[in-house]
Parts: C-alpha cells; sequence; structure tokens
C-alpha cells in the first residue's frame, strides 16, 4: 500500500504559478495524488500560508481566500490542528535538524502520521532525510508513476 503524503505550501503555491519553474511537476504530483485518491495530511498552517503568499505576490486578498479555501475542500486532504504536543514536537525537530518553524511544522505532521513529505525547500527536504521520507514532485512522480 502506498503511504499518505505530506505536501509543503511550497509545492500547493509552485502548482497555483505557472510562471515558477517546477510547476508542471507539482501540479502533475497533486493530479497523481486525486486520481490515485491518496491521503494529503498537513498542517492547518498550510492555508494562511498560501493565502499570505497569493496575496503579498498577486495583490489580491479575494483571489488568496479562494484558493485557500479551495485547498481546504480537497477530499484527500486532511487538515491537522497545531496543537500543543504537536507544536513541542515542531519544536524539537525545528531544534534538532536546524530548520524555520514553519518547515519544522510540516516535518512534525510527517513524523507523527507516518507520511512521506513533499517540498520545494532544499533545507527542509535534505535536513531531515535521516529521519524520514522526502522528495521533490519529480521524485514523487517518479515513484507514483504518471496518471
Amino acid at each position: 500500500m502506498t503511504r499518505p503524503y505530506t505536501i509543503d505550501a511550497s509545492v500547493f503555491l509552485n502548482a497555483f504559478n505557472p510562471a515558477e519553474a517546477g510547476h508542471a511537476e507539482s501540479n502533475q504530483l497533486l493530479a497523481l495524488l486525486r486520481a490515485q485518491a491518496l491521503p494529503i495530511i498537513v498542517p492547518t498552517l498550510v492555508l494562511p500560508e498560501v493565502a499570505a503568499t497569493i496575496s503579498r505576490v498577486h495583490g489580491d486578498a479575494g483571489l488568496a481566500r479562494k484558493f485557500a479555501n479551495q485547498l481546504s475542500r480537497l477530499p484527500n486532504l486532511m487538515l491537522i490542528t497545531l496543537d500543543l504536543v504537536l507544536a513541542q514536537q515542531a519544536a524539537e525537530v525545528a531544534a534538532q535538524h536546524r530548520l524555520r518553524g514553519s518547515d519544522a511544522v510540516y516535518v512534525a505532521v510527517a513524523l507523527r502520521f507516518g507520511t512521506v513529505l513533499v517540498t520545494l525547500d532544499r533545507e527542509q527536504h535534505d535536513r531531515v532525510t535521516s529521519v524520514m521520507t522526502t522528495y521533490y514532485p519529480f521524485e514523487a512522480i517518479a515513484v507514483l508513476g504518471t496518471p
């Protein structure tokens, strides 16, 4: 059985923006996960992260809200609330692996649920490979196959 995935906000944002390098791969990965009905387990933090980035980059608060709302309604998406236990685990991950706080939250979710982490962030990808499976979108596509 294929494991569930934790997708970093960087991948959702990359899939959203056709002008970014890697857009096609991020889009293809999300399509594969949807087609195979694989669970995507992410922290609720993903919603303000994508909304903030879209609002800042595009200057469009309505577009930012719409994207975050649509993301929250993906049928195979499970949103995990950052409670005290998960926050403490993320703090340990941040300290142990020298990660930014938001990156550590995604790693903590992936560790808690035994998921594969997919990210475009090199530090997040490389610094936790000793404790979990991490992929860039193109690597995840190779593992999952093509639609």
